[in-house]
């Protein structure tokens, strides 16, 4: 009996033996993708998360310096966080902070480089259109009416049509064009919820300009 049991056990191992040698290189490649995608795709968690909690840092940091009134540190750090973080929503963050700060000090160049980069970069359609609405305020400030149009023509989320309407009626009435700026005023008006205070501000525009609100809202 022992005998039988050991030539089965022979005959299993010389099985197993053959199975490995036609199959066991590609079981122990299959195994070591498996394990170092499993520790790539760990790697690359860890990774993010350090992204993360970086950029957040350089978002605090341009923060601070901005309430601080330090441009020239502003500007560096948010150089550092635009070219080490790209692609986060706090160089995003970071590039509207510095574009306001730039702006309240007249510094519209900066203020427009800053805004630009969001619009060219950001993913966040969000991002970009408070960008697009600043961009184009910077230029109405150095009276570059085109071009704030251009900007204001650009792709927006419906959520936004008010406002866009709204800021450019306010470039065209600059321009002198006020039957064209009266039609954006009323597509703004028309937008907007009738409890909004926004909306009382773009009816008294309308009003300013000898313009009617819309019928709707019972002007």
């Amino acid at each position: 009996m022992a005998h039988h049991f050991d030539l089965e056990e022979q005959e299993q191992i010389a099985q197993f033996k053959h199975f490995w040698d036609t199959w066991g290189s590609l079981i122990t490649w299959a195994v070591i993708v498996v394990m170092g995608s499993l520790a790539a795709w760990n790697g690359y968690r860890y990774w993010q998360s350090r992204q993360a909690q970086q950029a957040v840092a350089m978002l605090d940091a341009v923060q601070v310096a901005a309430q601080a009134g330090e441009l020239d540190r502003v500007q560096q750090i948010l150089g550092d966080l635009r070219a080490d973080y790209p692609r986060t929503a706090q160089a995003q963050q970071g590039a509207l902070v510095a574009a306001q700060a730039f702006a309240k000090e007249q510094r519209w160049k900066d203020a427009q480089a800053a805004l630009r980069w969001v619009v060219d970069k950001a993913a966040d359609e969000g991002f970009v259109a408070l960008a697009r609405l600043r961009l184009a305020a910077t230029l109405v400030q150095e009276k570059e009416y085109d071009k704030a149009l251009a900007e204001l023509s650009g792709a927006f989320p419906s959520e936004f049509a008010a406002v866009v309407a709204d800021q450019t009626g306010d470039v065209l009435q600059l321009q002198g064009k006020t039957a064209e700026a009266i039609a954006q005023y009323r597509r703004a008006y028309e937008a907007l919820g009738e409890q909004l205070a926004y909306r009382q501000i773009v009816e008294a525009k309308l009003d300013a300009l000898g313009g009617n609100a819309s019928p709707k809202g019972g002007a």
